[in-house]
């Protein structure tokens, strides 16, 4: 195991309170993120330092691109689209008092597959869905508390996930439909440790995880072998993606949420630069 604790460089110094959801947009060269709690969807462009940031009428928990242009949302009620002329609509709206959309990510079939949960994080109160182009909603898991980090392995036969509370990063068989089985637990993180949050998956298939209340962002082989640990001064790391034209670079998202003195950092976006090498996502379908 190796272990870094200086390598990363700051690529958008900002002060969010839930920065989430790094996600590389190769059409457009650009890193989308978002801040949760602000409804703020964020742009940054690492070639020209160009940033923009966008707000929506409902907190927003993952934001993705689409396969024609545009962009689809995880927001409170549902799952929302923007067409590439910025006009808006559901793709498919069904409002839970109490709830809302956390993370999502795009299966290699094109799918979204979205998380919930509640405000006050009761057990149980959240769930994983996955979405079609056409609006179809199959949930995949009901139980789950604080859905957070979803990948898949770079041949499409593994996916990874992870719902915050059990300090576990979960592992799934895909079956050739897309569908998921055979949950087991790929690696569990230790008490004091910090909590699993976002993950991505690089192109040596291993699983990169960030750790919430836990300042690092850890990487694990396919067989659940801690193999890299990047430490950071903020505490709250959210999530984590590759980006960059050649992917590797690595982007971390932070927050300041909950914090009574918050490091100068937290919130912002942070990049390690060289980190490994990440694999293309696909868009959403719809």
């Amino acid at each position: 195991m190796t272990a870094t604790g200086t390598a990363f460089e700051v690529a958008v110094h900002t002060e969010a309170s839930l920065g989430e959801g790094p996600t590389w947009d190769p059409a457009t060269g650009r890193l989308l993120w978002l801040d949760i709690l602000n409804s703020r969807v964020h742009t940054h462009d690492p070639a020209t330092g160009r940033r923009t940031v966008r707000r929506t009428d409902q907190h927003v928990g993952a934001v993705k691109p689409r396969a024609g242009g545009g962009l689809v949302l995880n927001l409170r009620d549902g799952i929302g689209l923007l067409d590439p002329d910025d006009t808006f609509r559901w793709l498919h709206r069904e409002p839970v008092p109490g709830r809302r959309g956390n993370d999502a990510a795009v299966a290699p079939d094109g799918s979204l597959w979205a998380g919930t949960m509640r405000y006050d994080e009761a057990r149980d109160g959240g769930t994983l869905t996955r979405y079609t182009a056409d609006g179809t909603a199959e949930t995949v898991l009901d139980d789950v508390t604080v859905s957070n980090g979803t990948g898949w392995s770079p041949d499409g036969t593994l996916m990874y996930y992870a719902d915050t509370p059990t300090r576990r990063i979960d592992v799934f068989d895909v079956a050739a439909d897309g569908r998921v089985a055979g949950r087991r637990p790929l690696a569990s993180i230790e008490d004091g440790a910090g909590f699993p949050d976002g993950l991505c998956v690089d192109a040596d298939g291993c699983v990169w995880v960030a750790l919430w209340d836990g300042g690092a962002v850890r990487r694990y082989t396919p067989s659940g072998d801690l193999d890299r640990v990047i430490t950071l001064p903020v505490p709250r790391v959210t999530a984590c993606a590759f980006g960059g034209p050649d992917l590797t670079d690595l982007y971390l998202t932070t927050a300041r949420v909950g914090l009574s003195a918050p490091h100068p950092l937290a919130g912002s976006l942070l990049v390690v630069p060289g980190a490994g090498r990440g694999v293309a996502q696909p868009a959403f379908a719809g």
